[in-house]
This record gives C-alpha cells, sequence and structure tokens, in this order.
C-alpha cells in the first residue's frame, strides 16, 4: 500500500541555539491518503506496510520539543491544525486531514491551534524510542551526540521503498 507522493514539499530548518533542528529536510506530504479513506486505521495501515509501526493516536503538544532519539511520522487523521516547525523563529505549517509529516530527529514542532477533531497517528521507524526535549539549558551536547546515532529509516512510511524520503534524506 503506498499514499500519495504526488504532492509533496521539503522545509529545512536551521540550529537556532535552543533547538538543533537537523541539515535534512521536513517532508510534507499534501493528501497522503484520499478524503474518502481517511481514518486512524487507513494511516496505521499505511505506515506500517511500509515499515513505520505506528505507536500512538492523539493531539501535539502545544509546546516546542524535539526527539533526539527518533525521527518522527506524524499523520492527520482528523481535523486540521497549525503547526511551528523549527522552534520559536520557525514557520507555521497548516495541516489536515490526510496530511502527513515526516520529522528528522532534532526537528522542533509544536501544535499553534487545532480544531476540535484534530487527530494524529505517530509512527517511527522500527527499534526508534523518542524522547521529549524542550530545549532546556544542558540538554546538548548529549542530545546531540543521539541525534547523530539515529540510523536513516530504510523504508519512506508514505512511499515505501520508493519514497522521496529516501533520496532527500540519502
Amino acid at each position: 500500500m503506498l499514499g500519495n507522493i504526488a504532492n509533496v514539499a521539503f522545509e529545512q530548518f536551521a540550529d537556532d541555539g535552543r533547538f538543533p533542528n537537523s541539515n535534512l529536510p521536513v517532508v510534507i506530504y499534501r493528501q497522503a491518503i484520499g478524503s474518502a479513506e481517511i481514518s486512524p486505521e487507513a494511516m496505521e495501515a499505511l505506515f506500517g506496510v511500509n515499515g513505520w509501526p505506528s505507536r500512538w493516536r492523539a493531539g501535539i503538544y502545544d509546546y516546542d520539543h524535539y526527539h533526539s532519539t527518533a525521527h518522527e511520522c506524524l499523520g492527520v487523521a482528523g481535523g486540521s491544525a497549525v503547526l511551528r516547525l523549527g522552534g520559536p523563529q520557525g514557520r507555521d505549517v497548516g495541516v489536515r486531514a490526510g496530511d502527513v509529516l515526516l520529522l528528522p530527529a532534532g526537528t522542533a514542532h509544536r501544535c499553534v491551534s487545532a480544531d476540535e477533531g484534530f487527530l494524529v497517528v505517530g509512527a517511527y521507524p522500527p527499534g526508534q524510542d523518542w524522547d521529549v526535549l524542550t530545549g532546556e539549558a544542558g540538554e546538548r551536547p548529549a542530545a546531540d551526540e543521539n541525534i547523530a546515532r539515529v540510523p536513516l529509516p530504510q523504508t519512506d512510511p508514505v512511499g515505501g521503498q520508493g519514497g522521496p524520503l529516501l533520496e532527500k534524506w540519502g
């Protein structure tokens, strides 16, 4: 099962001193799943068949945070929201049901606003477990060392073996 990879964007966010972000781009798939098929189960099936086990269903924290031990896939399974990527000086990105974001380890993100129906399915490459860091003094350089050790994924959670993630991150 492959998702729609026709409408994809890439966003780069530099280290701002507080949040490491990444030299790998954020990958944003618009309408990775068509509107008639959108559901949490459909997102989980898409990610699972492409080698990214789903781990949770929830919203996204309303404070800037990042993960130093895992790349993260966020599949919008319901509603819409505005997310800020890259930390306080980053960029706001509107997302809606069917969209998928791939965040490389170290990329700051938060939910700025969301409607009541906003629901996300979170997935990670096999063997990767996430931590939650908030850019506090003392987190780095350990966070930077963790990020450097996170392996690149073997598959794209939307495009499988042929997705743009592998090209852009490879």
